[in-house]
């Protein structure tokens, strides 16, 4: 079946989100916006997947844990999961190779955790959006020993991009599909909303083999 998708947006708990980028009120958005399977993808964290997975299926949406991680090399790669606890683990292992850097929040802005009722419960104290010491040749087979699925985020961009960092795709690397054309793979297209008016109509459809996250993980397996 095809459904229309974004599988590349951001809460509130990340950094350079708007504050009213929760949860709830996101995936409020995707649903009015006619899109169908929906993953949060914060900077390097998965904190707020339970309250958004639990959203999007009070509102009839497939919603997808994941993560943006930032590797070693400052290269930003879309890690998505079939289970908020596949996530959390993978979540918590990124978290420890994180450096101990504190946020402020006059200069990245806020990091907001919040309840299963969308209201902030707390911030997150360490910055989310510096690197992880995790090196992008190691992603795609870690993200699968969590069940998961990764793909190079934006890699057209001139910064924080596969080419811009590496200058050139790699079949080593291991992934099997991209954000955006660029080195001869399969690609799939997303929005990377950090506000909500960033959310776009519904116009990329993807074929899935059920209406779960697994579903939409198998569905880009087989890009």
């Amino acid at each position: 079946m095809n459904v229309f998708y974004d599988l590349h947006l951001h809460s509130c708990l990340s950094p350079c989100a708007d504050d009213d980028m929760t949860p709830g009120n996101l995936c409020g958005m995707a649903k009015l916006a006619g899109l169908q399977a929906i993953a949060l993808t914060d900077h390097n964290t998965c904190g707020n997947v339970r309250v958004f997975c639990s959203y999007a299926k009070r509102l009839g949406l497939v919603g997808v844990p994941g993560m943006e991680l930032t590797t070693r090399e400052e290269i930003h790669v879309v890690c998505l999961f079939p289970s908020c606890e596949d996530a959390e683990r993978f979540g918590d292992y990124a978290y420890g190779k994180l450096p101990d850097i504190p946020n402020n929040t006059e200069v990245f802005g806020n990091q907001i955790l919040t309840g299963i009722e969308d209201e902030p419960r707390g911030v997150e104290p360490r910055l989310l959006f510096g690197a992880a010491d995790i090196g992008i040749y190691e992603v795609a087979p870690l993200v699968q020993a969590y069940n998961g699925v990764a793909f190079p985020a934006h890699i057209d961009r001139g910064a924080f991009s596969l080419l811009a960092i590496l200058g050139l795709y790699d079949p080593s690397l291991g992934f099997s599909f991209t954000e955006r054309p660029g080195v001869g793979l399969p690609h799939i297209e997303n929005s990377d909303a950090h506000w909500l008016g960033g959310i776009p109509d519904a116009a990329n459809c993807l074929n899935i083999p059920a209406l779960t996250a697994q579903g939409v993980i198998d569905g880009l397996k087989a890009l």
